[in-house]
């Protein structure tokens, strides 16, 4: 198989001949579907396994709620055992949900069907710890088209599809995940997927780094054959620069949160457009009027303001870094200490990456009936754990929502028990994910195929030729025309005519 050898001294990512090829046939992408699949019912209505007492009823099989898929005994038609999921019966419903998400993830689709001849993943064994949505189905089947063998888990215990995670398992992928684990469930799965006899990674795909962590903590002479880490979220990569600055990162990482195509598009239009969704569907609250105070003003926080503004709320933000801030300041936001507006907002969302942003101090001085919700990964903004005392009591009102009592009859209501919103508590845009999953699916073959030496045991960004082409990809679905320098053009700003077109610094 052909190395991916870059021009020495300039970016590692250097396009094959099949990826050059590609991205010239572009009329290929205009070609969209037509007939789309029924929707399934079973993504809106399925429920958590620990919601047995929702007032919402489940249209799922629901007959064995109480029974832990890990007490359960279940195989595909196939025979196969090697996997842990809800129900296997689901199957068929995530198949269709599936097949919907790769009419809207044209670039990965295009990518399996130009790459799988070369097999660029070939030989690549690649342990993975993300949300499990339709999404990342599509990204995990075109994976083991490019010729990987995969085996997965939950980076998030409520954002698992169980229809999806059933259908993944019914084709044979070692799926270990259900919406509703408890926090040994989550780390039993991830060990699952791991400690495996006669199998071993030698790639690592992870949102938020919980994988990376259990394999230092329990496993950590694989390292010695694991060639690198994709990592995609803030989290995540704040661990790998940790590791990295202590000197305990033994193998090379790629950060692809802070690649263009993943902070600027997910992070910001993803956000923009689930923060309301996930708002609508698990309070049906009206938005005009409301007050809210957004925490945190980088790409999630932009997103979610720009969201909540459009629908007529009056938004407050907070920020530590006076750029972020400069920046709310000058989009119309009002810059605020939460201390300042907490007694009066009606919703209050973190999206900082920070731990106890909002303490039991803040949650004591809220007002009746105030909505309190996470849009970063981790469930650390929210001082949670405070709630759960003798004082207070918790009513379970729907999936996904509790209601925190106070002595005085004083409530609030709780989103996702702290965890990330969009996920937990409805569906994020498929086209937006397509460009982060195609992003992945780059970073992993450029470290997986890259020589010996090329990447030290450090932590690197996707090179921007990399970013372009994501981007390009994606351009035809808008039926979108990029224009061409002519070589007098390109002299002039001393560019290559098929780009990088901005250096490293430029900040989009």
């Amino acid at each position: 198989m052909e190395k991916w050898d870059g021009n020495e001294g300039t970016s590692a990512f250097n396009m094959p001949e099949w990826m050059i090829q590609f991205a010239d046939q572009k009329q290929e992408f205009n070609k969209r579907p037509t007939k789309l699949g029924r929707r399934s019912l079973s993504r809106s209505i399925s429920q958590s396994s620990t919601d047995s007492y929702s007032s919402a009823a489940s249209y799922t099989d629901s007959s064995d709620d109480e029974t832990s898929p890990r007490d359960k005994q279940q195989k595909n038609s196939k025979g196969s055992s090697d996997f842990c999921v809800k129900n296997i019966k689901q199957a068929e419903f995530g198949r269709r949900e599936i097949e919907i998400a790769e009419q809207e993830m044209p670039a990965l689709m295009a990518l399996r069907k130009r790459a799988q001849g070369e097999k660029p993943l070939a030989g690549a064994k690649i342990v993975g710890c993300t949300h499990i949505t339709a999404q990342t189905a599509v990204l995990m089947e075109t994976l083991g088209a490019l010729g990987a063998q995969c085996r997965w888990a939950a980076c998030n215990i409520y954002s698992t599809l169980n229809e999806v995670a059933a259908a993944l398992a019914e084709s044979g992928f070692p799926v270990f995940a259900w919406k509703g684990e408890s926090e040994d469930d989550f780390w039993w799965c991830i060990d699952r997927c791991v400690n495996v006899e006669g199998w071993q990674p030698n790639m690592i795909l992870d949102d938020g780094g919980d994988l990376t962590h259990w394999i230092y903590k329990k496993y950590p002479n694989m390292f010695k054959k694991i060639k690198g880490i994709v990592e995609e979220s803030v989290t995540g990569v704040h661990r790998l620069y940790q590791l990295s600055k202590a000197g305990k990162l033994c193998v090379p990482a790629m950060n692809v949160n802070d690649s263009v195509t993943k902070q600027k598009f997910d992070n910001l239009y993803c956000c923009r457009e689930s923060i309301l969704d996930g708002l609508k569907r698990t309070t049906d609250m009206m938005f005009g009027g409301k007050q809210v105070v957004v925490c945190g003003y980088g790409e999630v926080g932009k997103g979610c303001c720009a969201a909540l503004k459009a629908m007529g709320s009056i938004v407050y933000v907070t920020e530590i870094d006076p750029i972020c801030a400069l920046q709310a300041c000058m989009d119309g936001f009002r810059l605020v200490k939460l201390n300042e507006v907490i007694r009066q907002v009606d919703i209050v969302i973190t999206c900082t990456g920070n731990k106890n942003v909002v303490t039991r101090e803040h949650l004591d001085r809220m007002k009746n009936s105030c909505i309190v919700c996470n849009m970063g990964h981790s469930n650390t903004e929210i001082d949670v754990a405070s709630l759960r005392t003798p004082e207070l009591t918790w009513e379970r009102v729907r999936s996904q929502v509790d209601h925190v009592i106070w002595p005085d009859g004083k409530r609030i209501v709780l989103l996702a028990e702290g965890r990330l919103l969009n996920l937990s508590c409805s569906t994020v845009p498929t086209f937006v994910l397509s460009i982060t999953a195609t992003t992945q699916a780059l970073a992993l073959i450029e470290l997986y195929n890259a020589p010996e030496g090329r990447y030290k045991q450090d932590v690197y960004l996707l090179p921007k030729k990399m970013d372009e082409y994501v981007a390009s990809l994606h351009l035809p679905t808008f039926d979108a025309h990029l224009t061409e320098l002519t070589d007098e053009q390109a002299k002039y700003l001393g560019l290559n005519k098929n780009g990088p077109f901005k250096p490293n610094y430029y900040r989009y």
